[in-house]
């Protein structure tokens, strides 16, 4: 499975993909951030993320995208900078037909480090490590992206396939036939006896 996991935000945009399945090890397909500048207008700066993320799809060909989930922070104005620069990135997706995943960053730091609430520090540390990397992914955004993939290839590759088990089930079931009525087998229904009392 490869996943191409996405850190929003519109200054850096965290890109990175890992190939791999749960319980083996995962290699590095490519990792990087898309930058824009601060002094430009918000609909130039989105378009821009829009065509980097277009080229790392055309590159990479994933199978899926995991793109941070948006939570609520101190800062509004930096809020809202991720959700369009996350929006952008789903639209990219599901244009493709690409399955997307939204991960919050304590279910990353869970699934990477064991504790929700690891630093940047930890992250990368461990992204370092399950990659076999010569060096920590920089800036903090890149190694990130990478948590994300990683950590949909874990979580959410199992999802996926049991949701592909499940609809398969389902498309390959056919309904019973109905017993024709005296059929061997058919539940026979109690006579219904008048209530006692009652005129016969």
């Amino acid at each position: 499975m490869r996943v191409l996991g996405v850190d929003p935000g519109l200054t850096r945009c965290g890109l990175g993909a890992v190939e791999g399945r749960a319980g083996a090890p995962l290699s590095l397909v490519k990792v990087g951030v898309a930058r824009t500048p601060a002094q430009d207008d918000i609909g130039a700066r989105l378009v821009a993320i829009e065509a980097e993320i277009e080229r790392w799809l055309d590159e990479v060909r994933p199978d899926a995208v995991a793109v941070e989930r948006v939570f609520s922070q101190s800062n509004l104005r930096t809020v809202m900078g991720t959700a369009q620069a996350s929006a952008v990135a789903i639209v990219c997706a599901a244009r493709r037909g690409l399955p997307v995943a939204l991960h919050t960053p304590s279910e990353v730091k869970a699934a990477i480090t064991g504790f929700g609430n690891a630093d940047k520090a930890q992250v990368g540390a461990m992204v370092t490590r399950l990659l076999r990397l010569d060096a920590m992914p920089k800036p903090a955004d890149a190694a990130d992206a990478l948590a994300l993939a990683i950590c949909h290839i874990w979580r959410g590759g199992t999802q996926n396939r049991l949701a592909e088990a499940v609809a398969k089930a389902r498309a390959g079931a056919r309904p019973p036939a109905a017993s024709p009525r005296g059929a061997r087998g058919a539940v026979a229904r109690p006579p219904v006896l008048p209530a006692k009392g009652a005129d016969t």
